[in-house]
């Protein structure tokens, strides 16, 4: 056994979710290890401590509800980062505007608490969707750390029967009337894909907005609707029942869940790159030292095979930036997303 292990006991500490004021309990759990002095001296969770000042728990901020996929993120994310740090963490939802509210309660905290954002490609989306914010995404905030991306699949209905990707696009650009897109709603990341690929393809496209991303993708499967972009772990298990046929992907890379899958880059549109991604955003006035320190055991986590294996399982894959060129990759989302929102629909 270890020095570590032996000068080491685990607590439990609950994590807590926020609402206007009252903590209830999520029912989930993070670990954190209590050191002793001697041992906080030794290992390199004392030097990480020191580089992260404070006392009592650091808190994660998650601007949507309770099981969202980016809240999955951040308690996944929490259990490795505390041992790390020698400190619970907290995870707050504040949902809320597409994200707005949560950025908010963010920019409302002192700096020095070192508080972290959890955030998804929503972020993104929202200076040019919102054009009066109370804040400069580039100027008062600051990227952490690029945790994961998931590419998004074009499927249809097999009975259209589509033999390509390029034979949608030819068909679509001799119709009366466009082909039809279900979303999960006005200026969601599904909406954003169907946009960006009629823009970059020249594929006329008619927007019908959803509640969620399943009930468009499942309109597909009724045939109530020409096509979708969910996210490939929700379209995949249809795929393989036959339900839907997978036309595209958005990302750069074939993905290794379905690599006879073309990308949109390879077949209709050169330079085509669309996924949702999720990352850690902080105050930009957070002590720079701090957010090093955070950027690097959030990289390490992000090398962890049980990490690795947990986000494939939901679709996405491992991702990593140093903190000059998240800020970079955020500022060319904008700049992205800017444009396909300019884009007549």
């Amino acid at each position: 056994m270890s020095t570590f292990e032996h000068c080491a006991y685990r607590m439990t500490f609950p994590y807590w979710s926020t609402r206007g004021g009252d903590m209830t309990k999520t029912g989930k759990h993070a670990t954190a290890i209590v050191l002793t002095l001697a041992a906080l001296a030794m290992t390199p969770f004392g030097n990480a401590r020191a580089d992260v000042p404070g006392n009592g728990a650091l808190k994660i901020i998650v601007p949507f509800s309770a099981g969202a996929m980016i809240d999955n993120i951040a308690r996944k994310y929490a259990e490795k980062l505390s041992p790390k740090l020698g400190r619970p963490i907290v995870v707050e939802n504040r949902p809320g505007a597409g994200g707005m509210v949560g950025t908010q309660r963010l920019l409302a905290e002192d700096p020095k608490q070192n508080t972290m954002l959890f955030v998804s490609s929503s972020y993104a989306v929202n200076p040019s969707v919102f054009k009066d914010m109370p804040f400069d995404t580039l100027k008062d905030l600051s990227g952490v750390a690029l945790l994961a991306d998931t590419p998004i699949l074009m499927v249809v209905n097999p009975d259209a029967k589509f033999k390509s990707i390029q034979d949608f696009v030819d068909k679509a650009k001799k119709r009366s009337a466009p082909y039809s897109y279900g979303s999960a709603g006005i200026n969601s990341a599904t909406d954003m894909a169907g946009r960006y690929f009629s823009s970059e393809s020249g594929a006329p496209l008619e927007h019908i907005p959803y509640k969620a991303v399943h009930e468009g993708m499942m309109e597909v499967v009724a045939g109530r609707v020409d096509t979708s972009f969910p996210g490939i772990a929700q379209a995949l298990p249809y795929v393989r029942d036959g339900k839907l046929q997978a036309l595209a992907i958005t990302g750069k890379e074939r993905s290794p869940l379905a690599p006879d899958v073309p990308t949109l880059d390879e077949s209709v549109s050169p330079g085509f790159d669309y996924g949702i991604w999720y990352g850690v955003i902080m105050s930009a006035k957070t002590d720079p030292a701090v957010k090093q320190t955070l950027a690097t055991h959030l990289a390490e986590i992000n090398k962890d095979p049980e990490i690795r294996q947990w986000l494939e399982g939901q679709g996405l894959t491992s991702r990593s930036k140093t903190l000059q060129e998240f800020d970079a990759y955020i500022a060319s989302e904008i700049s992205k997303y800017g444009k396909i929102l300019n884009t007549p629909n």
